[in-house]
């Protein structure tokens, strides 16, 4: 093969693939962009909490349905019916259900119809975006030239990293660096749940009910007991997949090996 027919070769290679980590911190810095300008439009025009969100989101799900639609890619990115999910396999969500009982356990404040109303919308769409985007774009991008180990900790790291905004919501360092490892471990749960079972519809579900919840929960409380068990759990939880992951030899792949994940 001479030289113009190698260049001809790699230009053909996605560039996501030529270069995977550069490819998801494009990804990452346009949802942070996105999410910084309008919290500043937000902001200025002092409009309710939840709109910095739902001015950077709505286009952002508009897009993703969009570009899966276009490039009938759903499949690829873990958008399985959940009868392809092995009954054993049903057994590795339950550690999720341990977490949304210890966040109901935490009460509920009073809220109209309409709040619930919204805040169901408003959550589902949240779910389905930072799921397609972390447990979808960025860890299939990974995949591809990563191993499962490096794949999980960067989406992991990523997805923990966009939290950070937080800081400036004036909240204590306290619920701060909770909020942090919470996501990390939910992070790194969620991604080996998809390398686990390869469907990301259960995921998209426990992100719009544990948003739900919380939503619909006490306003302005504090760190709890129940949020130090719930980091147990997580962390527990991230440890029985990867046994669980190593026994199925699907944890220490070679990259490039994990393509067939979905």
């Amino acid at each position: 093969m001479n030289k113009n027919q190698i260049k001809e070769s790699i230009g053909r290679i996605p560039f996501t693939e030529n270069r995977p980590i550069l490819s998801v911190v494009i990804i990452e810095l346009l949802l942070v962009a996105a999410m910084f300008i309008a919290g500043a439009y937000a902001t200025i025009q002092e409009l309710d909490y939840t709109a910095p969100v739902l001015i950077a989101f709505i286009p952002v799900s508009l897009v993703l349905i969009v570009c899966l639609t276009w490039k009938k890619s759903w499949k690829r990115y873990g958008f399985r019916p959940i009868s392809h999910i092995p009954v054993q396999g049903w057994m590795y969500y339950l550690p999720l259900l341990l977490v949304l009982a210890c966040i109901a356990f935490n009460g509920f404040r009073a809220f109209t119809l309409r709040e619930a109303l919204f805040f169901v919308f408003f959550t589902l769409m949240v779910g389905f975006v930072e799921e397609t985007v972390y447990r979808g774009l960025i860890l299939h991008i990974l995949l591809r030239k990563k191993s499962a180990v490096t794949a999980v900790a960067i989406s992991s790291l990523l997805f923990s990293v966009t939290h950070v905004l937080n800081l400036l919501s004036g909240q204590s360092i306290e619920n701060t660096v909770v909020q942090l490892v919470y996501a990390l471990l939910t992070g790194a749960a969620l991604s080996l749940l998809i390398l686990k079972n390869k469907n990301i519809i259960p995921l998209i579900a426990y992100h719009f009910i544990h948003n739900l919840l919380q939503f619909l929960g006490q306003d302005g409380r504090s760190v709890s007991v129940w949020d130090y068990v719930i980091l147990g759990v997580l962390l527990l939880h991230c440890v029985w997949l990867i046994v669980s992951l190593k026994r199925d030899a699907a944890w220490k792949q070679p990259a490039g090996a994990s393509k067939s994940w979905v």
